[in-house]
């Protein structure tokens, strides 16, 4: 028979793995303007340090596998690195989110989300744009297309929260709780 521990420990990897499915969804439809700062902002709110950067490469990597094996991503060596940027780039902006969340006095949850979210999306795009100028695109980050990730961004993370909820309502999900110490090891 098996304790709870285990089953929970199931029940939240099969959570995860249908964040996961949400991204690939996500990624279909929106192609370039995946919401990873959504998906770092939810990551940062609700998982450990450890897990958060297990989510967030998970969704990165099945990004990419959506991006070049259906919507056509170049097979060129500016996309491949474009495509390892923006993996390195969401890892630093979950990392980001998550000590910025950890080391502020905010407890209640809802702005901890504005926090995480704010941290993420300030993050993930300067890091881009920083990225822009090696790689290219720095045309993409005009005031419109910044202002139509944004808002692709907060519905996504609106979106996450929601699921989450549900998921936190259904027992497969626990969020982290507001308290934890900032020196947490994982």
């Amino acid at each position: 028979m098996h304790d709870m521990s285990e089953f929970r420990s199931w029940k939240q990897r099969l959570w995860l793995a249908a964040l996961v499915a949400s991204s690939i969804v996500l990624s279909l439809w929106l192609a370039c303007a995946m919401p990873f700062a959504a998906f770092c902002a939810l990551a940062a709110c609700s998982l450990s340090r450890r897990h958060a950067i297990y989510f967030t490469a998970s969704v990165w990597l099945a990004n990419q596998a959506v991006g070049f094996a259906f919507l056509n991503y170049p097979w060129t060596a500016n996309g491949l690195a474009w495509g390892a940027a923006m993996g390195l780039a969401s890892l630093v902006t979950t990392f980001a989110a998550y000590q910025t969340v950890a080391h502020s006095n905010i407890r209640w949850l809802p702005l901890q989300g504005v926090l995480a979210f704010s941290t993420a999306f300030t993050v993930n795009e300067l890091l881009l744009f920083a990225i822009s100028f090696v790689l290219g695109g720095t045309e993409n980050f005009t005031f419109a297309i910044q202002a139509r990730i944004l808002t692709i961004n907060a519905i996504a993370f609106a979106g996450l929260l929601a699921l989450s909820k549900v998921g936190a309502l259904l027992g497969v999900l626990q969020p982290r709780p507001a308290s934890m110490p900032t020196t947490h090891p994982a």
